[in-house]
């Protein structure tokens, strides 16, 4: 799945489509106007050749109407990983989530198959006494929303 396209929609003629990148901008649109909430990410590295990066990076915020959202991302191309979300001082009721992810990582929308990379429903997460364990495909963007 590659999400650094340079284009978030393409067109041609009568034919549209959305790529990756657009859908991303799209899940993580929920931390706008929100309040940031600090984390502490503790993480491997993928590794390629010889360069390094955290295998995982994440986001949260709070929102108006006092939901939660926390994004995260597995970088890692051939590996899935569990994140443990501990979440301090609140309480939860509803838990849902949405991911993005593909087969391959060159896996892409086209003109003649514009919906093979679309956002799914994401529930590969459970509670814990202290939050979540969310278990992350390889090359996935997930985003959890908390109410």
């Amino acid at each position: 799945m590659t999400v650094n396209r340079r284009a978030k929609i393409g067109a041609k003629g009568e034919k549209m489509i959305l790529t990756p990148t657009y859908h991303v901008f799209d899940m993580y649109k929920v931390h706008q106007d929100a309040t940031y909430l600090p984390i502490k990410l503790e993480c491997g590295d993928y590794t390629y050749d010889d360069r390094s990066i955290p295998a995982i990076t994440a986001t949260a915020s709070h929102d108006a109407a006092g939901k939660i959202h926390i994004s995260i991302c597995n970088l890692d191309p051939n590996k899935a990983a569990t994140v443990r979300c501990e979440i301090r001082g609140a309480g939860f009721k509803k838990v849902s989530g949405t991911i993005l992810t593909a087969p391959k990582m060159n896996t892409h929308n086209t003109f003649d198959n514009p919906e093979v990379v679309k956002p799914a429903d994401f529930d590969d997460f459970e509670r814990s006494a202290k939050g979540l364990n969310v278990t992350l495909p390889s090359k996935s963007v997930v985003v959890i929303e908390i109410a």
